[in-house]
């Protein structure tokens, strides 16, 4: 690495155009992420015509905040209100809603803050040092590895879900059904429509996570109006130094499970969060409380879903492949701007493409403050009149849902969600292994079947492909270790 490039690097983020665009970016992304049904994708996408007039550093820093700032607004009303804003932040609900629960909410928030941080720092680094390295094993991923690597998601989650293995092994199993729900994604032909062309691309996933999430909520809150208490730890909401030495070791961690998924071509953030969520819960101690508040519960999808924006930016600059959604967008507006990312972007342009490294970098930081800075005038919103507050989270889930195509059947689905996310709570069915296989599930099917494609009918190619054997291997010990982990109490 050219440390001089990266001076030089720091030289042009000095200007301080490119940090108010960075901050602007920051803030913009952090209000969109907050509202259920709009993405980070959304967000840049919207925000590249204006970037028209301005010059290549201030308008890559602005994207690239809104970006970062996005991933984490996500995780204030999942904390909240329990209505995760991206997909990324579902995995957050589970213990940052049981501290709100609890009165602790500014608590919550500020970890997250801080894990969040730390996840998004410990990718940039991994980016700036192994970049070239990593993209070559990303290269290396074929239908075979992507196929394993969804079973893994899917293994991980129903592992650690709930208390029963065949109750969440069901619900993986149902979600999965529902994943079929669309065109065949070899043959195009249509399945289980219902005669409903809204449903041509499959279940819509953001009303289907709003409704499991926020709806379901709504519904069990109805006629239990009590206050939460919140408890304030003073104007600003800096984490305890007990709580960031209790989830140091699993934030590390989490940063390098998400750098290394958003490294990987197609993954995103989402399956990043809820696999570091799952290995984290796998390797819980007697004295872990995992979906009960638990600090180690906040930081591993924090760390992981911002490790993978750093992880997503390997193939996207040194391969000039778009590691997730988000990153697609950006190739767009790297080409408007004149610049073609790839393998030759580092020889010819080597300023600019550290400069990229340290607008990341920043961008972290920069999320940090806004977010240790607002958590005490957010937490206020959960002070507000519970039937208020309810009615409020309804008509902006609904808004949400119909928002992301216009299409009020995207509003029935949530509905519909929402009744089965209560229901399947209400008989203790865990609703994570059902998420997990609407987001999996086509990426699971479709490489599944490119693979027998390619192998001519033979199973024994997710074997013979050393990557996708060791990951079911692990898929397999990860379901091992779970029964073992489950009898353990009995047999005491």
């Amino acid at each position: 690495m050219d440390f001089s490039n990266f001076t030089e690097a720091f030289q042009l983020l000095a200007d301080p155009m490119v940090f108010l665009f960075l901050i602007c970016g920051v803030l913009l992304g952090v209000i969109v992420g907050a509202l259920p049904g709009l993405s980070a994708t959304l967000a840049v996408a919207l925000l590249i015509p204006f970037t028209f007039d301005l010059s290549l550093m201030p308008a890559l820093a602005m994207l690239i905040g809104v970006y970062a700032g996005a991933v984490y607004g996500g995780s204030v009303p999942a904390i909240l209100f329990r209505t995760p804003g991206t997909p990324a932040s579902a995995a957050t609900v589970f213990d940052g809603y049981a501290l709100t629960q609890k009165g602790e909410s500014q608590r919550a928030l500020s970890v997250a803050a801080f894990f969040a941080m730390v996840g998004g720092l410990i990718g940039t680094v991994i980016l700036i040092l192994l970049a070239p390295q990593i993209a070559n094993i990303a290269l290396r991923f074929g239908p075979p590895e992507y196929c394993a690597l969804a079973l893994f998601g899917l293994s991980m989650i129903v592992a650690v879900s709930g208390e029963s293995l065949l109750k969440s092994a069901g619900v993986a199993i149902f979600g999965l059904l529902l994943a079929t729900v669309g065109m065949d994604p070899i043959t195009g032909y249509p399945r289980l429509l219902f005669g409903s062309v809204s449903l041509m691309e499959g279940i819509p996933f953001i009303p289907a996570l709003i409704g499991l999430f926020a709806l379901a909520e709504v519904f069990r809150s109805i006629g239990n109006t009590e206050q939460i208490a919140q408890r304030s730890s003073g104007k600003f909401a800096w984490p305890m130094r007990s709580d960031m030495i209790r989830g140091s070791w699993t934030g590390i961690r989490s940063g390098l499970i998400g750098t290394g998924v958003g490294s990987t071509p197609g993954s995103g953030s989402d399956i990043a969060a809820f696999m570091a969520y799952g290995i984290a819960k796998q390797r819980a101690k007697p004295g872990d409380t995992f979906g009960h508040g638990d600090i180690k519960g906040i930081a591993a999808p924090e760390a992981a879903k911002t490790g993978s924006i750093s992880g997503s930016m390997v193939p996207l600059l040194s391969l000039g492949i778009p590691g997730d959604a988000v990153t697609a967008v950006l190739i767009g507006a790297f080409i408007l701007h004149g610049i073609q990312p790839g393998p030759l972007l580092f020889e010819q342009h080597g300023p600019l493409a550290y400069s990229i490294l340290a607008t990341v970098l920043v961008a972290h930081i920069v999320v940090f403050l806004v977010a240790i800075l607002g958590t005490r005038f957010l937490v206020r919103i959960v002070a507000c009149d519970r039937k208020l507050l309810l009615a409020s989270i309804t008509i902006l889930a609904l808004l949400g849902a119909y928002a992301l195509r216009n299409n009020i059947v995207d509003v029935w689905v949530a509905i519909s969600f929402g009744v089965l996310g209560y229901i399947l709570e209400h008989q203790q069915y865990p609703v994570a292994p059902l998420l997990l296989a609407l987001i999996l599930g086509p990426m699971a099917e479709e490489n599944f079947r490119r693979s027998l494609i390619l192998s001519d009918g033979s199973y024994l190619v997710f074997l013979t492909h050393p990557i996708s054997a060791i990951i079911l291997t692990l898929s397999v010990l990860s379901l091992i270790f779970s029964v073992i982990r489950r009898q353990k109490p009995r047999n005491g």
